[in-house]
């Protein structure tokens, strides 16, 4: 469907094979599936594809023995169109998470070394499965590539915008010069597009063919409808999907309060209003399974703004962020579309873009913090970039970064924070330690 950065990382692994098999690891919906497809047909005289998920009588083939001669005789009998051409043929394990047999093969193949394995999977990090049959994870033998939702920069892929414009962009970001207003105006409508839409390519691909939000917010739904189908889902012994109803619940209370969390004047997660007595023990193991899911993120507050961040964070102290804004629209109203394109957005402005840069940094592999006092200083984001402590505010208004300032200023106490980013509506300007970025530069931030 779309051109995807995963593409550049399984093209390098080819040209420069390990003895490993590379895993595209991932949220469902996101194009897994297409980009193997493309690859392996790019790459390949012979592909054999096998879907998990749906072929269900192809786990079969693992149960007995993890030979390989046995393992492809047995596949050959479960679909006589399936050809194994030694040194030709490049088996893609779909959805490989549905089959722990065939986890456990990947070190044999690899081994054998007649045929080579693409996979993608779901639900890798959740408990139960990664259940250890057959010998269970080839640990040394898998390279897990995480794949993430469409970022900015592949939705103007998507769009056609010419790699002209991009380059001058990207440009402009290097040099810290002013974009031209009209390339300025259409990035920042293209922006409030890309809000409404997200990332997961079969929303995009509605947009592109519809330009309907309407019927993009049915497909936004119906996806996380499918999410919710997922949730609390694990094998049982004879590998057949259960669901802990219990954990599901919790679940859902998380993610649908997550907008509320946000809209708060302090946006730390607060237990209690998931329910009164609301706890950590009780709710994090479904607030962890949304993360391995790949649906939410934690930003963790700081105790101090010094390098390494990691070592300085509040474990029990954090917001969370949805890791595709399109989703996160999705939750609001049924006028939630609109009042975006509008700019009608009240409480909600500042929430959705601290959610859209959250979304572009987790997209970028930066870890999130944040800095908050009792005193009610605080800083939206705290990374590392460049190597320094950088502040990130994120203004709905073009407003003043006082807090930020406030760290800046003071030398004595925050000696290591030296640098703020500031994001909003306005073109790139620079003043002294200042960097001003339209919101839309915010996947440039590596």
């Amino acid at each position: 469907m779309f051109n995807r950065k995963i593409e550049k990382i399984l093209n390098e692994y080819y040209e420069n094979p390990l003895n490993q098999i590379v895993i595209i690891d991932g949220l469902r919906q996101i194009e897994k599936t297409f980009i193997v497809k493309k690859f392996a047909n790019e790459n390949y005289n012979n592909v054999v594809y096998i879907n998990f998920k749906v072929d269900l009588n192809m786990k079969k083939a693992f149960e007995f023995d993890l030979n390989i001669s046995q393992i492809v005789s047995n596949l050959s009998i479960l679909n006589s169109r399936f050809k194994f051409i030694p040194n030709e043929t490049v088996i893609i394990f779909d959805e490989i998470q549905e089959c722990s047999g065939a986890r456990a093969s990947i070190k044999p193949f690899m081994e054998d070394g007649r045929y080579d394995i693409i996979a993608t999977g779901s639900l890798l990090g959740i408990k139960g499965y990664n259940k250890n049959y057959h010998g269970g994870v080839s640990v040394g033998f898998e390279h897990i590539v995480y794949m993430t939702a469409m970022d900015f920069e592949e939705f103007l892929w998507a769009k056609g915008i010419n790699e002209e414009t991009l380059n001058y962009l990207y440009d402009c970001f290097k040099t810290k010069n002013r974009i031209n207003d009209a390339v300025h105006i259409a990035m920042l409508k293209y922006f409030k597009e890309y809000i409404c839409v997200g990332g997961m390519a079969a929303v995009v691909d509605v947009f592109l063919k519809t330009n309907d939000y309407k019927m993009v917010r049915s497909e936004q739904r119906d996806i996380l409808e499918g999410y919710k189908d997922d949730f609390a889902k694990h094998l049982n012994e004879d590998e057949e999907e259960v669901i802990d109803r219990t954990l599901l619940m919790k679940i859902n209370k998380v993610y649908s309060s997550i907008p509320n969390q946000l809209s708060k004047e302090n946006k730390k997660f607060v237990y209690s209003m998931l329910e009164t007595k609301g706890t950590s023990k009780k709710y994090d193991p479904a607030i962890w399974w949304l993360k391995e899911y790949g649906l939410i993120e934690y930003c963790y507050n700081l105790t101090r703004l010094e390098l390494p961040l990691e070592g300085n964070k509040i474990d029990n102290i954090f917001k969370l962020y949805l890791t595709d804004t399109g989703l996160f629209v999705s939750m609001l109203d049924d006028n939630a579309l609109r009042d975006i394109m509008f700019g009608n957005m009240g409480i909600y402005k500042g929430v959705i873009y601290e959610n859209i840069v959250a979304d572009a940094l987790i997209k970028n592999k930066i870890p999130l913090y944040y800095f908050a006092k009792d005193s009610g200083l605080e800083i939206d984001f705290i990374v590392r970039y460049k190597e320094e402590v950088t502040l990130i505010e994120v203004k709905a208004r073009n407003g003043n970064t006082k807090s930020s300032r406030t760290v800046l200023n003071d030398n004595i106490k925050y000696p290591s924070a030296n640098y703020l980013i500031k994001l909003c509506d306005s073109n790139i300007s620079l003043q002294d330690n200042v960097l001003t970025l339209p919101y839309y530069l915010t996947y440039m931030i590596k």
